[in-house]
């Protein structure tokens, strides 16, 4: 039987680990699917055969995307295989910025620096036929922490959503392959634990993005609403 697979491509950091397990139990939190099964990428687990795959997720990770590690580029490869094999796919932060290194657009460090915290973005024109973005408001908050950007989309992706700081925050490749710069897996408790560890030499900026940490509603419906996608692909 087909499984939606997770692909762990990072951990969190040790101290919200303790508090609030990882990135892939954030997703779970958010899925009403059984068929399931965890790929840590990391630990040389296999990539799945694309016969197995009914849909795929790929985590955040701490490891930067220009590093272009071993398990990286083999993920690659997947992705690609993955699109044009039409299976629903969705990256998140660095699984985004994936998407796009492996269709040929660039990421590298961004221009303005790390984006961090609650933000708010506004989705596209072409949002309101998307099949997952169409369900959301015209603009939402997400939670964000990254220092690395797709710099370009590939070529014929759709954009779907950007803000000041970060113009590529969400788009779409084909009909069912998303890639999120946010993190729709987080929720509060797991934004303030990533201000305190980033910031933790700066008590200043550290208090004010803490007072804005605010609820990411909208963000969170994003996997629920790609896992009915993946289910509607199995009929």
């Amino acid at each position: 039987m087909k499984k939606l697979f997770i692909i762990k491509a990072g951990k969190t950091f040790d101290t919200i680990i303790s508090e609030h397990v990882d990135f892939e139990d954030w997703i779970l939190k958010y899925i009403n699917y059984e068929n399931i099964k965890i790929i840590d990428i990391q630990n040389n687990e296999e990539i799945p055969s694309l016969n197995d795959c009914l849909g795929v997720i790929i985590t955040g990770s701490h490891a930067m995307v220009t590093q272009e590690l071993p398990w990286s580029l083999k993920l690659e490869i997947f992705i690609k295989e993955v699109i044009l094999a039409k299976i629903p796919f969705l990256g998140i932060c660095y699984g985004h910025q994936l998407l796009a290194k492996s269709l040929g657009a660039k990421v590298d460090y961004h221009p303005k620096g790390i984006e961090l915290g609650t933000v708010n973005i506004s989705v596209s024109k072409e949002a309101l036929s998307d099949d997952i973005f169409k369900y959301l408001p015209s603009s939402f908050d997400v939670h964000v922490v990254h220092s690395q950007s797709a710099i370009s989309l590939p070529k014929n992706a759709v954009l779907l959503a950007s803000n000041n700081h970060e113009q590529n925050h969400a788009f779409r490749v084909g009909e069912n392959a998303w890639g999120v710069q946010f993190h729709p897996e987080y929720d509060e408790n797991v934004m303030r634990g990533y201000i305190k560890e980033v910031l933790k030499n700066n008590d200043e900026e550290k208090n004010r993005l803490l007072k804005k940490v605010k609820q990411s509603n909208y963000s969170n419906e994003i996997i629920k609403l790609f896992v009915n996608v993946v289910k509607a692909s199995n009929y």
